[in-house]
């Protein structure tokens, strides 16, 4: 096995980019050729979200090789609907226009302006009109029931999201923090995984080597895994190691404890829940085809395709195919990715239905593992580490196949009903080596642990909302619902030989031997239902909105031996309120505080552990939390203040032994701020400051120390600039910053705070009647080498510089 240092080799793939913005000078024409191409009645193909104004004219001017000129501050503030489908270039410019009281106007040397479009004169004929009833047009654009929450100014975070059982709700509206991702940032930043565009959130972090068998995270301090991902509302039935984003409309975090809102999480998930929303069919027909390069030689494509049928639309359909296979940045690894989604959906009068398919595969090779040192040893060096220290024959293969189904039905205007219900199977083979006990040379030995995994989950939904129901001044909406998740799994495990190696200079093992049936035994059973009741009591014209609610949970969770023995068995359950108030001080600003609880499954010992798969009771985590929300119409922010509490579970040094043990209490600060603060800019970022404080610990040992993995501050801000030199073409740049965080309870070894640097351009062309997006992106631009994250399972170490071109054509 040939060892290398962490990729370095560049060249290819910035080569390729330079070249790519090159080649687009030749599209750009004079300003002699733009009245005829302003005339033409070819139409192209446009994708344009709602954003900036001025963004989007320069773009679609640029793309057709008019000059266009004008002063920035006639655009200020002003933003374009989205426009999607085929227009002749003068129909684009003029829907883009529609909203903004411009209009575009010829100059004397062939280029063209912007001015205040004047008022028409007022008509006889207008002023009898005016004394009758004006016609009312519905546009094809107005929202629709079940329709969600627009973009926000700039394109990157919706105005709001799925807030579970209250259903989507604009984050002015809502008093809980959410931030919802979108498809326009999702395909932007080239995001493959979840792991990618949660990069962008201050709240959270990746918490496994992203080269690693799987995903995982905290959000506010606590671990998130996979299982606490949501699908359209619904847990279970996303990929549990890696879930992919290239089917996704929107990626919505909604942070705090929420049962109430979404009902148990298999994890409990107490610092917040992720919830993935299926793209579906736009009223316009949608035909995108990208092809990428990247990584050390990683090509990738990616198809999109969209269409509406029947009469009024009501029929849509919406297929996603992604294929990716080549070396990844980690050296001698690689990656082979294959995805097939499909979204159907129909839009009646009152009844609404959809429903999704997926089936991911993924093949990797020498997949980075969590490093776990000794007690009391030095916290190895990042910096020398130059190689992938996983042994070459160590591999991490994956399938996973989804089905869903949604439907709601209004009853009258003010009541509906809605049922939801979605099923997966998992299949995973993996050959690992988990560095642990390392020392402070960096050697460690292990044996190779050869596992093999299957999952089959059902989830599913069902309920009631009457919406406007009034009791005097008071506006009332209710919601009743239950909702059910049935989980089984099994594992089967052997381990071969101990092998030594070192995180350093790593030495070639030869494979093991090792002979596992492919039969896999049932080894555990979760089964979580419940039932919850909210009002959300509205009053003086909903400046005042309060939300009551409770769940009532039963929680059932079996172990068994591999020859089909029980184990271990409880069935609990427990009642976990909320209660959440919002006033809106004007239009512009929304205060909110809220106290909501979580009940977590109970912990299991992890791998390693003396008492190693041991399951443990649920908890109830609690938190409370208030807030100010700001939206200027341009750009938006929330401050907020919160504390949760949550019993802690770590492994003992001196047994090895895993238990619940004392209480984590992280109490913080978040600020988000997004949106377009001028014309040609965009802003997305933030802050966390956290203080993870240990409490109740065995014997007061640990009280008043630092939780294990809890970073004070964590710090993200991202920019992109549309330049005004080269229409078209956006600079953007990414800071992400991490403080230092504790690898144990007694706060004895720790690993250095970290800084990575993002940049990446984009440039948008026409070539014929077809949009092209050229994209170039490098994550980690210096090549930073350090400890990502700490957690009880160990160390991750962080990506190497990563690099990745792609052209996006639209048909």
């Amino acid at each position: 096995m040939q060892r290398h240092a962490t990729p370095r080799k560049l060249s290819r793939a910035i080569q390729a980019a330079l070249l790519s913005l090159t080649l687009t000078a030749t599209f750009i024409t004079d300003a002699s050729a733009a009245e005829s191409a302003l005339n033409s009645p070819a139409t192209r193909s446009y994708q344009i979200p709602a954003g900036p104004l001025g963004r989007s004219l320069v773009n679609v001017a640029a793309g057709a090789g008019i000059a266009l000129s004008f002063d920035p501050a006639l655009t200020e503030g002003r933003s374009n609907p989205a426009l999607t489908g085929n227009y002749t270039v003068r129909e684009a410019l003029h829907r883009l226009l529609t909203e903004s009281e411009l209009e575009l106007v010829a100059k004397t040397d062939g280029s063209y302006t912007l001015r205040k479009a004047a008022p028409a004169p007022v008509t006889s004929q207008q002023t009898e009109a005016a004394t009758t009833l004006a016609e009312v047009e519905v546009a094809a654009s107005a929202e629709l029931p079940g329709d969600r929450p627009k973009a926000y100014a700039g394109g990157q975070v919706a105005r709001g999201g799925r807030v579970g059982v209250l259903g989507d709700k604009d984050a002015m509206d809502t008093p809980f923090s959410i931030t919802a991702y979108t498809q326009q940032l999702i395909q932007d930043q080239q995001a493959s995984t979840l792991a990618d565009v949660i990069a962008n959130e201050p709240s959270m972090r990746s918490t496994n080597p992203r080269g690693g068998r799987f995903d995982q995270f905290s959000i506010r301090g606590f671990r998130l895994v996979n299982s606490e991902v949501a699908m359209n509302g619904l847990f279970g039935l996303v990929p549990t190691y890696s879930t992919p984003v290239e089917g996704a409309e929107r990626v919505e975090i909604l942070k705090g404890p929420n049962a109430l809102l979404n009902g148990m999480a298999p994890s409990g998930a107490v610092g917040g829940t992720v919830n993935m929303v299926t793209k579906r069919a736009t009223d316009e027909p949608v035909t995108q085809l990208t092809a990428s390069y990247g990584n050390e030689a990683q090509g990738g494509v990616h198809l999109d395709v969209g269409r509406r049928f029947g009469a009024d639309h009501q029929f849509g359909a919406r297929v996603n195919l992604v294929h990716q296979d080549g070396d990844t940045s980690f050296s001698d690894q690689t990656l082979e990715r294959s995805l097939a989604t499909l979204g159907l959906d129909f839009r009646g009068e009152r009844l609404r239905l959809s429903g999704d398919l997926q089936h991911q595969e993924r093949r990797g090779t020498a997949p980075m593992e969590r490093v776990r040192i000794l007690p009391g040893a030095a916290i190895p060096d990042a910096d020398k580490i130059d190689s992938n220290f996983a042994q070459d024959w160590t591999y991490a293969n994956s399938r996973d196949t989804m089905a869903s189904a949604r439907g709601e039905f209004d009853l009258t205007e003010n009541i509906t009903t809605y049922a939801a219900f979605g099923a997966r199977r998992g299949q995973y083979d993996f050959m690992r080596i988990n560095p642990v006990e390392v020392n402070s040379a960096g050697n460690f030995s292990a044996r190779a642990d050869k596992f093999l995994r299957e999952e089959n989950a059902v989830s599913g939904e069902a309920g009631i909302r009457a919406a406007n129901f009034t009791t005097g001044p008071i506006r009332h909406q209710l919601n009743l619902g239950v909702n059910m998740l049935k989980f089984e799994f099994g594992n089967a495990r052997l381990r071969g030989a101990t092998i030594s190696s070192n995180i350093y200079n790593p030495v070639d093992r030869p494979e093991p031997v090792i002979t596992l049936s492919d039969s896999v035994p049932r080894t555990g059973e979760t089964e979580l239902t419940s039932v919850a009741l909210t009002d959300t009591l509205s009053w003086l014209d909903d400046r005042f909105q309060l939300t009551l609610g409770a769940r009532q949970q039963r929680a059932v969770v079996k172990s068994y031996a591999e020859n089909g023995t029980k184990t271990s068995e409880y069935d609990k359950n427990a009642l976990t309120p909320a209660v959440a108030l919002l006033v809106k001080a004007n239009d512009r600003v929304s205060l909110y505080g809220n106290y909501i609880e979580a009940l977590s499954q109970g912990p299991t010992a992890p791998l390693g552990a003396e008492n190693e798969g041991q399951v443990f009771a649920p908890s109830k985590t609690r938190q409370v939390e208030a807030g100010i929300k700001f939206d200027g119409g341009r750009i938006a922010s929330t401050l907020s203040i919160f504390r949760i509490e949550e019993p802690s579970g770590f492994t003992n040094a001196a047994t090895n032994v895993f238990g619940v043990d004392g209480e984590q209490r992280n109490t913080g600060m978040e600020w988000n701020v997004f949106g377009a603060p001028t014309a040609n800019t965009r802003v997305l970022g933030g802050l966390m400051w956290l203080d993870g404080e240990l409490t109740k610990t065995r014997d007061g040992a640990f009280d008043g120390n630092t939780a294990i993995g809890v970073a004070r501050l964590n710090a993200n801000l991202g920019g992109e600039w549309d330049t005004p030199f080269l229409p078209g073409l956006t600079l953007t740049a990414r800071v992400i910053y991490t403080s230092d965080q504790y690898l144990d309870q007694a706060n004895t070894q720790e690993i250095p705070d970290w800084t990575r640097v993002d940049i990446g351009a984009r440039y948008v062309f026409t070539q014929g009647d077809k949009t092209v997006t050229l994209r170039a992106n490098v994550d980690n631009l210096f090549d930073k080498r350090y400890w990502e994250s700490a957690t009880e399972f160990g160390m991750s170490f962080g990506a190497p510089r990563t690099a990745i071109v792609s052209a996006t054509i639209d048909f």
